[in-house]
């Protein structure tokens, strides 16, 4: 039992490794990197924590996951204990123990990463939600109902958080998704060997199980308006997230073997690109040029790396210290081979006599006085152009809200950048209609976005309450 040793004998323990597939072979492949926790390893590490009476991991986690109580229950070997736990607290609970940055969140603040490495929330978190999956029954929709329906708008993060802490409270929900399947950017952004399709599928049966309804195909901006959702349902939540890309605006971006991120990982991701039969493949190149430093540059050059570049390339304008991406995904992106090309920027992309790629011409950079984001501004080097030569170009410097669901809207209050304005309860300026994820704040983590969910849930219930009441 956790409760029966010391705090020095828990901060004896070292913490444990997460069991991985070997580089050469998984750079190779599209299946899952980590292996996941064995249960005697899983025991071993949750007997790390020391449980905390301040708790600053709670504080740390975006949806207030119980920590501390779901790994002292792991610790006592009752992982059906630490799957209820879970099952409260956190609507995608195998997914945030894969893709969740806990690094700078609940394990950030852990105690015990002042004096070593802090407790591997995140691989615990996974363990027990994957143990579940294969031992307990989905979870059972509440005996009484609200009689209010509630309508979301994206299956992503953060509209599947919303629906299901809105279910568990009674309320009949309806998720539309404007693509053919369920997930948002956990199917199409995130690739299979971090984040297996099977998963999404099997958190989206979970919500099911609480009676949340999905309707796919169903384009909100097109196919119906908000203003048409709020004469059926109560309350709206839109979580459609910021999908349309940025791009480089030098020459050449209109060339054949250019994508954004998201058409390249939509189309590997969601349309199965790397199988052999697929039927919407996509270009493919000795060498690939990945621009960006963030988590999607990553997935997007290590997808790249498996879909057959011998080269595959990272092209930062600002040093290794400013990557903005997972410490985990870099490591792991270095032990497959993946070349870093830092303090360079894209001046022109050329092209064959085909209208193909066939090399990107490159400025070297120096950093200079930090910008508004408080890094240090990339500066050109005069008389450092280069080329380097290329086939398959792939542009991940983040995205922006897509105006179609916005514009057929009226009266919705939108930002500078086009994202929707919400006030500290998360509704809009429409009277029942609340938004959350990178709709509102830009480009985003999954977390966060779950946490607006979440957030946004029990502000719709409240809300609803008011007006009944």
């Amino acid at each position: 039992m956790s409760n029966e040793l010391t705090a020095k004998q828990r901060m004896e323990i070292q913490r444990v490794s997460m069991p991985e597939q070997h580089a050469e072979a998984r750079a190779g492949n599209f299946f899952e990197v980590n292996q996941g926790l064995p249960e005697a390893i899983a025991v071993e590490e949750a007997k790390r924590c020391l449980e905390c009476k301040n708790r600053p991991c709670v504080s740390g986690c975006p949806v207030s996951v119980r920590i501390p109580e779901f790994i002292a229950k792991v610790a006592a070997g009752d992982f059906a204990g630490a799957a209820g736990i879970l099952r409260v607290d956190n609507a995608l609970p195998a997914t945030t123990g894969r893709v969740c940055p806990q690094e700078v969140q609940c394990e950030e603040v852990c105690v015990r990463g002042k004096k070593g490495k802090p407790v591997a929330i995140g691989w615990l978190e996974r363990f027990v939600a994957d143990w579940a999956a294969k031992n307990m029954a989905p979870p059972a929709p509440p005996a009484k109902q609200s009689g209010y329906k509630v309508c979301v708008v994206g299956s992503g993060p953060g509209g599947l958080t919303a629906a299901g802490e809105l279910a568990r409270m009674g309320h009949d929900v309806t998720i539309f998704e404007a693509l053919h399947d369920t997930g948002g950017v956990l199917r199409y952004g995130i690739p299979e060997f971090r984040l297996p399709k099977a998963i999404v599928d099997r958190e989206v049966e979970n919500l099911k199980s609480l009676g949340v309804k999905i309707e796919c195909n169903v384009v909100v901006g097109k196919t119906l308006t908000v203003g048409q959702i709020m004469k059926e349902f109560h309350a709206c939540f839109i979580a459609n997230g910021a999908g349309l890309p940025v791009f480089l605006n030098v020459p050449g971006e209109n060339l054949k073997g250019v994508y954004s991120a998201n058409e390249y990982l939509t189309r590997v991701n969601l349309m199965g690109a790397y199988k052999a039969d697929a039927s919407t493949p996509v270009a493919k190149g000795t060498t690939s040029v990945i621009f960006g430093g963030g988590n999607v540059a990553m997935d997007s050059v290590r997808t790249a790396r498996r879909m057959g570049s011998s080269r595959a390339v990272i092209a930062y304008r600002r040093s290794k210290a400013e990557l903005p991406a997972r410490a985990e995904e870099v490591k792991h992106a270095e032990e497959e081979g993946i070349e870093f090309m830092f303090l360079v920027a894209p001046l022109e992309i050329l092209g064959d006599a085909k209208g193909w790629v066939r090399a990107v011409r490159l400025q070297k950079m120096e950093l200079g006085e930090p910008d508004a984001s408080g890094r240090r501004r990339p500066v050109p080097i005069p008389g450092s152009e280069f080329e380097l030569p290329a086939e398959l170009l792939i542009v991940a410097i983040g995205t922006s809200a897509n105006p179609l669901l916005t514009n057929t809207c009226p009266g919705l209050k939108l930002n500078k950048w086009g994202n929707i304005e919400i006030d500290d309860n998360g509704m809009t300026s429409l009277p029942g209609v609340f938004a959350g994820g990178d709709i509102v704040r830009g480009g985003a983590t999954v977390i966060l976005a779950m946490g607006d969910g979440k957030k946004a849930a029990a502000s719709i219930d409240k809300y609803l309450k008011e007006k009944r009441d």
